[in-house]
């Protein structure tokens, strides 16, 4: 069992920077594949990035270059630090996890088993 708790979310302008934190508890952290899915009311949600075990990622085209995701397995923590934030980036965002190979990189939200309970990221003039 895993329980995921996200942080760091909040209101900031145009071009801003801002990062999310995501914290784990439970065994074997290293074991598990990581993402950042968000969620827009009325759509579905998306994947943001998701890292793999050894630290590989994927990233969705709306946030290359912008959004960088990293991972502590010491700390058992995840990090999205998210620059150049523009209004479409608005939603909540959630922490998820899964249990994986090394070389499995799941991008779909079905796939993954543990989810935290989001964190609204607004961004507004």
């Amino acid at each position: 069992q895993v329980h995921l708790a996200e942080s760091g979310g909040g209101l900031v302008q145009p071009g801003a920077s801002l990062r999310l934190s995501c914290t784990a508890s439970g065994h074997s952290f290293n074991m598990y594949t990581l993402a950042w899915f968000r969620r827009v009311p009325g759509k579905e949600r998306e994947l943001v990035v998701a890292i793999g075990r050894s630290g590989g990622t994927i990233y969705a085209d709306s946030v290359k270059g912008r959004f960088t995701a990293s991972r502590d397995n010491s700390k058992k923590t995840v990090a999205l630090q998210m620059n150049s934030l523009k209004p479409e980036d608005t939603a909540v965002y959630f922490c998820a996890a899964k249990r994986t190979i090394v070389t499995h990189i799941p991008t779909r939200d079905d796939d993954y088993t543990y989810w935290g309970q989001g964190t609204q990221v607004t961004v507004a003039s």
